[in-house]
């Protein structure tokens, strides 16, 4: 007979079992992840729903900040500060500006904030919905509250308060509160002070951009009661359900905690901000219906179209076409027919270089979404010839770009030439290698719009366009090479230390050993202009190794963008997200596979350090979702992806389309990184790649797994 103990130990482990919750995907996001920065700007902990135009984080300096500046109420555009802020006090003197909150207990989740403030005197609950948000606050001793407009006006109707505040231009955000505990008022020019006797503030809130009297409708609208505990239910509920649409198994609880923190934060932005049918356009600072078509905004292009853009199309490809629809609408509005390229609440921004929304429209146009192509190929090509290509520049064309159309490149300044062109920003400089490579793909871009389009002529004239990436390829040093205007390189150039801060009198925010690659869409005949497949992967094994050739302080404070090194590789920097991935393309995926997993655990860890760089709205964030799938989109207007190393032994997309696509990797792990066979739906796949097609058809790739390199998909 057994030991009793053999009948006991199974219903022991399931009592065990049923007393353990499971974790669900929002629990795995750590919004604290790269709180503190390398260098630059850290990550925030935003509180908001997915692409909901009300966001909040904790009104301080960055994570070490020892005082918060008030409570949020609205963040308008990406990175900056809320527009209000709410004072809270436990005394009776006279009322002043937003005076610094001791803070302690500090608890965010994607849904909920909670804090305690005045050395532990005030506890603070806030949750959010789309264009509305609760507070409930509560103490031992009387409570003030003051709503700050911060240079705007406030006021009252019979049912609530409200206040505006100027956010730059004509743009305007409204605010309209209300309470839930009986409070004397008082009223400034700036600002409304609420003082309640018993220690205890329900206070909900709406906002917009069109009017106080739609904030207090969007607050109606979305919130019926003072229920703080159902809001963070509906908005748990809401992002789970979001987040769902990726699903992980196996991997440790760490890489679980980055992947959906980064899938998180690819949903901070573009943010909708239409209003029961109506948005505020600062593109012709006017109101307009939307038609049943939501309009998003707040979106940096230069660094999204790569991945952030491409993750939509296979997971929200309904959302990601109101997106492009929106832009087509503020190239109209603006009167110009130019496209955006940093389009913000208050307007575009033009900020960086380049034009790659355009890319956006091309991938979503090759990925099968039903975009108008008539209007984005209209729309693209008067934004590349009408527009100038000077960075940060909503200028016209000049000089600058007339030269760039007639000879295929953006001249460069010789050392102590001066600047001729009126639009050039003195700061930003010329940028002609970046300049002159972005706009090549982006001519690429419009050639496959065109010919999506029908309009065969003008594929073919921008494809010649797209050629003349050569024009600044230097054969003796297999480096793109600043030119000057009479077509000669210019002398002295440093690869590793180029001119100006930040580089950007020849390339931009990078060195050349970044730019290098910034052939997106003619990888082949980059990999012939450097001589074959085996230079071109030495050369790619040269950049990772290569040292930085000096101290760091010296490095750094020339190329403070070019951080998350790995030799003289940037995993900071957006231009660098598709470069792992070259090797697939010269004959050795293997160092692909080891490159990215290595860029991974070593730059996007569970910290507070660790995103290796700025994170733009999603811009590094989806190369780690994607990379950690074990795919990436290399091309956006290509539609196919590069296979990486997948993190997960099973991810399971579910698409926008319907269906999922299943990536399985029995016994993946950091050691187990190589791919030694691969099949596709039960079929062998001996290329690095997949098709657009196999991954929307709903298929299953299976990897098996390796600690050792193999020549599988050579």
């Amino acid at each position: 007979m057994g030991s009793p103990l053999r009948y006991f130990l199974p219903a022991l482990l399931l009592l065990a079992s049923c007393g353990r919750e499971e974790k669900e995907p929002v629990d795995y996001v750590n919004p604290y992840i790269g709180n503190i920065s390398h260098l630059l700007v850290p990550t925030f902990p935003t509180v908001q729903l997915p692409n909901s135009m009300l966001r909040v984080y904790p009104t301080r300096a960055d994570y070490t900040g020892e005082y918060l500046d008030g409570l949020p109420v609205v963040v308008t555009n990406h990175r900056e500060r809320s527009a209000f802020r709410i004072s809270v006090d436990t005394g009776d003197g006279p009322v002043t500006a937003p005076s610094p909150l001791s803070y302690d207990n500090e608890r965010i989740t994607p849904y909920s904030y909670r804090v305690t403030i005045l050395d532990g005197d005030v506890d603070v609950r806030f949750a959010p919905s789309h264009q509305s948000a609760m507070y409930s606050i509560s103490s031992d001793r009387p409570l003030r509250l003051s709503l700050w407009s911060l240079g705007g006006e406030a006021g009252e109707d019979e049912e609530g308060f409200f206040a505006s505040q100027a956010v730059q231009g004509p743009t305007r955000v409204y605010v309209y509160l209300q309470a839930k505990q009986k409070a004397a008022a008082d009223l400034s020019s700036d600002h409304v002070t609420l003082s309640f006797p018993e220690g205890k503030a329900d206070l909900r809130y709406g906002i917009s951009f069109i009017s106080a009297e739609h904030a207090k409708a969007n607050l109606l609208r979305e919130q019926k009661d003072y229920d703080i505990d159902s809001l963070e239910k509906e908005g748990r509920r809401i992002w789970n359900e979001t987040l769902s649409r990726i699903k992980v198994e196996g991997g440790t609880e760490d890489e679980k905690t980055v992947f959906y923190t980064s899938y998180y934060r690819t949903f901070e932005r573009p943010v909708c901000i239409s209003e029961d049918g109506l948005y505020w356009s600062a593109s012709d600072a006017s109101v307009h219906e939307d038609g049943g078509t939501p309009f998003y905004t707040d979106d940096w292009l230069w660094d999204t179209y790569r991945a952030a853009h491409p993750l939509r199309v296979l997971t929200d490809g309904q959302v990601e076409e109101n997106i492009l629809a929106s832009f087509l609408r503020m190239a109209e509005a603006d009167g110009s027919g130019w496209l955006p390229t940093f389009p913000e609440i208050t307007g575009d921004s033009r900020r960086m270089n380049s034009n790659h929304t355009i890319a956006s429209f091309a991938d979503a146009v090759v990925k099968g979404l039903p975009v108008d192509r008539d209007a984005a190929l209209d729309a693209s090509v008067k934004t590349l010839t009408e527009k100038t290509l000077a960075p940060w520049s909503g200028a016209p064309a000049g000089e600058l770009d007339r030269f760039f159309w007639e000879n295929g490149y953006v001249a460069a300044l010789r050392p102590g030439e001066e600047e001729t062109d009126p639009v050039v920003d003195g700061f930003e400089r010329r940028q002609p290698v970046a300049v002159t490579l972005g706009t090549a793909y982006d001519c690429w871009c419009v050639a496959v719009l065109a010919r999506a389009a029908g309009r065969e002529d003008v594929a073919t004239r921008y494809e010649e366009y797209a050629r003349r990436f050569r024009t600044l390829f230097n054969p003796e040093t297999l480096f793109f090479h600043p030119k000057d205007k009479e077509g000669n390189f210019i002398e002295g150039v440093d690869y590793d230390f180029p001119g100006g801060l930040g580089a950007r009198e020849y390339y931009d925010e990078n060195n050349a050993w970044v730019y290098r690659w910034d052939v997106q869409h003619d990888i082949p005949g980059l990999i012939g202009l450097m001589g074959g497949e085996e230079r071109f992967c030495d050369e790619l094994d040269r950049m990772f190794a290569a040292p930085l050739g000096r101290s760091k302080f010296q490095y750094y404070a020339k190329l403070p963008d070019h951080t998350g090194n790995v030799g003289q590789f940037s995993m900071a920097n957006e231009p660098s997200l598709h470069v792992p991935y070259l090797y697939n393309y010269a004959g050795k995926p293997w160092k692909t596979q080891k490159r990215v997993r290595q860029m991974l655990s070593t730059w996007f860890r569970n910290d507070l350090m660790g995103v290796p760089g700025d994170e733009d709205g999603g811009g590094l964030s989806s190369f780690v979702v994607f990379s950690s799938l074990g795919f990436y989109p290399v091309t956006p207007g290509k539609a196919e992806y590069a296979i990486g190393s997948p993190v997960f032994e099973k991810s399971t997309v579910r698409l926008s389309g319907g269906g999922t696509f299943t990536v399985l990797a029995p016994g993946a792990s950091a050691e187990r990184k190589y791919i030694v066979s691969a099949t596709l739906d039960g079929k062998p796949l001996t290329k690095p790649f997949l098709s657009h097609e196999d991954i929307v058809s709903g298929g299953t790739l299976r990897l098996e797994m390796s600690d050792k390199p193999s020549s599988w998909g050579r």
